[in-house]
């Protein structure tokens, strides 16, 4: 969550009951993990929320939860209480070794069994950054032969909000700045009012979609060969935690990869994947 704190003067009183309630609520729906430390944070999320909807008390807007079904109010609390701070070339060791290990790896696999299937999954993808830099490095490997491979990248996120952002692809200069300059010069578009926003070749081909890792199956007929799930996981406690490595596992091939964040770890010793390098794993058999 972000770290910037509310004016005290200013906010609104909660009980333990109405804290209590509502941190088992966000755990159960999303997997995060609210101590006794993030109370404040949460207050100074909310509480612009209910005044703005005459709800008077958090123990108002917590039946207000319990009792909408459109779902709208659980999409505006995810929205108001995830943290989407990332930009472009982010933890640039990982897309170094996706472009220069993981993908010619995965390419040369695929082309020995006759497949041309390319199956990339960022889980967590906030605003678009991370799966766009990933599309850009995969036209920059195939070069013209990735119009042979059934490529794209599935992204996903739980706030709706920042993947109508992520599907608009339009950034502030500084978020583009880490890239290399011959990719911006290739894959943006400078707009009339300074902002850079990705070229439709490469919009086009990330499919976004709104999906909860809370979910105890997923939904996807094939296993995927990369999967990027980074700083999603520092919310979540040691047994949620657990329990998404194993759908991951599941939902990847034999030697698949999967990219977590820099503060996360699985362990070296973790049995179901191998320690590459750090926050960058390989499945086992």
């Amino acid at each position: 969550m972000r770290n910037q704190a509310p004016n005290n003067a200013t906010m609104m009183a909660i009980s333990d009951r109405e804290f209590n309630d509502l941190r088992r609520l966000i755990y159960d729906r999303f997997g995060i993990n609210l101590t006794d430390e993030k109370r404040s944070l949460l207050v100074g999320r909310l509480q612009k929320l209910i005044r703005d909807k005459n709800l008077g008390t958090f123990q108002n807007y917590y039946e207000y939860l319990k009792t909408d079904t459109s779902g709208q109010a659980v999409s505006d609390l995810i929205n108001l209480i995830s943290t989407n701070y990332t930009y472009f070339n982010r933890e640039k060791d990982h897309f170094d070794y996706f472009s220069k290990t993981a993908l010619p790896t995965i390419c040369d696999r695929l082309s020995r069994e006759n497949r041309k299937d390319l199956r990339i999954w960022c889980a967590g993808c906030s605003t678009g950054e991370e799966p766009y830099t990933l599309l850009m490095l995969m036209h920059e490997y195939l070069g013209s032969q990735y119009k042979q491979w059934d490529g794209g990248i599935l992204a996903t996120d739980i706030s709706q909000q920042v993947l109508t952002k992520a599907r608009a692809g339009i950034y502030p200069a500084d978020k583009v700045a880490s890239l290399p300059d011959n990719l911006k010069r290739k894959y943006f578009v400078k707009l009339p009012n300074g902002q850079m926003q990705v070229c439709d070749a490469i919009r086009n081909e990330v499919t976004f979609r709104r999906f909860n890792l809370m979910n105890t199956t997923f939904p996807f007929k094939k296993p995927f060969q990369i999967i990027f799930c980074r700083n999603v996981m520092i919310y979540f406690d040691q047994p949620t935690r657990a329990a998404l490595v194993e759908r991951f596992h599941k939902h990847l091939e034999p030697d698949g990869y999967l990219f977590i964040g820099h503060s996360e770890t699985l362990g070296r010793d973790n049995a179901l994947f191998r320690y590459i390098m750090p926050a960058t794993y390989q499945k086992g058999k």
